[in-house]
């Protein structure tokens, strides 16, 4: 039997794999994509989630250190630097490459398949895993594996989750993320949230010559027409496109629990409430080291809480800020009224943080 079955080779996925491995497990990674694997993303990892990469050993070569979080809204703004230490904006497909290369040196297997079916057993789980004969899967891994725990990180919309009726209705408008990349040197430190009506623009420092600017909104138009709303942002990007546009949503998932018998939920489809925080990578590393920590003890149903208590400032305070945007009136206050009370708004940053 594997000691822990991951299905998913994502940033949750190979964090799970790779604590496993350091605490001296056998663990296989199921994944379907060859990598490294890109998805629209912030790519900012808080402060808290690059200590947690580097607690697993991991090194990214390509990336840049931001300090701290600015919001702009027109003529206001306001910001807040970190305390300890900076975060890291970072290429998603760098961080999935440097996270597969350490996942690799521990020797974590990674199978190259789909998890279609699970079933538990009284010592653990069976997992059917499929994707075609020219996969090739390495033996001794055939199409079904034992394990004694499976750990489903597959997305957003997890399809694991959802087999085993994990899912929750999700009420109020949907939002969705769109992502672009743009070929000039950062003109700031700082990771920026750009406000305006009908949807929000994160700009993200990732290399020394490079940005990614991601959008994010309930409105379903393109990704040319959402960023034709921030003009001084627009401004700002006189090069061409480095990237194509990449999406996801809707981003409002939620669970009924994380833990349901031998299988436990990680990253994303442990639930999500939005990206507007952006603390989806860094909360998925802590939840992976926690995961592994209830494993290792053999409470895994202490998962759950570990889960809840790491998230619930962000899941507190996203919920709040995502909930301010269905008022126009008061989404119009959110910047001027955090310039107004800067104490405010460090303490939310650094809290996040």
């Amino acid at each position: 039997m594997i000691d822990v079955l991951v299905a998913g080779g994502g940033p949750a996925g190979l964090a799970t794999a790779i604590h496993a491995a350091l605490a001296g497990m056998e663990a296989v990674v199921v994944e379907p994509r060859p990598g490294p694997v890109d998805k629209a993303c912030g790519e900012g990892l808080m402060p808290t989630g690059a200590a947690a990469l580097a607690d697993l050993g991991v090194a990214v070569p390509d990336g840049r250190p931001f300090r701290g979080i600015r919001y702009v809204d027109g003529p206001h703004r306001v910001q807040a630097e970190f305390r300890d230490g900076p975060g890291l904006g970072v290429r998603r497909t760098a961080l999935h490459t440097a996270l597969a290369h350490r996942a690799r040196d521990l020797g974590v297997r990674v199978v190259p398949g789909r998890v279609d079916a699970v079933r538990a057993t009284g010592e653990g789980v069976r997992a059917h895993v499929t994707g075609g004969p020219e996969l090739c899967r390495p033996e001794p891994y055939g199409p079904e594996l034992g394990a004694r725990w499976l750990v489903a990180a597959d997305g957003l919309h997890s399809p694991i989750r959802a087999r085993l009726g994990l899912d929750l209705p999700c009420g109020g408008p949907r939002r969705y993320g769109l992502r672009r990349h743009y070929r000039i040197a950062p003109w700031t430190d700082f990771v920026e949230v750009h406000w305006a009506p009908g949807g929000e623009a994160y700009v993200t420092p990732v290399g020394d010559d490079l940005v990614g600017v991601a959008v994010l909104s309930s409105e379903r138009r393109t990704y040319d027409e959402h960023l034709a709303r921030f003009p001084g942002l627009l401004a700002r990007l006189d090069g061409p496109p480095a990237t194509p546009v990449r999406g996801a949503g809707p981003l409002r998932q939620r669970v009924r629990r994380r833990v349901a018998g031998p299988v436990l939920l990680v990253g994303d489809a442990a639930g999500y409430v939005d990206a507007l925080t952006g603390e989806g990578i860094s909360l998925a590393l802590l939840s992976a080291r926690a995961l592994v920590g209830c494993l290792r003890a053999g409470r895994p149903e202490e998962y759950e809480t570990a889960w809840r208590r790491l998230s619930w400032r962000s899941r507190l305070l996203t919920a709040a800020l995502v909930q301010a945007r269905r008022h126009p009136p008061v989404a119009r206050m959110i910047v001027p009224a955090a310039r107004r009370l800067p104490a405010v708004f460090g303490a939310a940053v650094r809290s996040l943080a």
